[in-house]
């Protein structure tokens, strides 16, 4: 079976989803825009996410038409307190926060 490769817009669609997240980055517990965001992004790609998983957390199950071993895939939303100093198109535009 062969992996299955993004097309060139869904590409595009997570870089650009990515750069949102950098340009408004949110510290721990309070990142209500960012799980607001991959909320959305999850039920467009078909997923039915819960959200408010120890406040701000967002979970959901992509099952598999077979049984087997299953895969855990867990990521961090949340930014420092540290001042964004680089000039990128997507440097953050919350003063005092970035993703480090």
């Amino acid at each position: 079976m062969e992996p299955t490769s993004l097309t060139a817009s869904e590409f595009d669609e997570l870089v650009a989803l990515r750069r949102d997240f950098h340009q408004h980055p949110e510290l721990g517990f309070e990142e209500t825009r960012t799980a607001s965001r991959v909320a959305q992004w999850l039920t467009d790609c078909g997923l039915e996410p819960r959200t408010g998983v120890a406040r701000t957390g967002v979970v959901a199950l992509l099952e598999g038409a077979r049984p087997g071993p299953r895969l855990l895939l867990r990521s961090e939303m949340d930014a420092l307190p540290i001042q964004e100093t680089g000039t990128s198109a997507f440097a953050s535009q919350t003063p005092g926060v970035m993703h480090a």
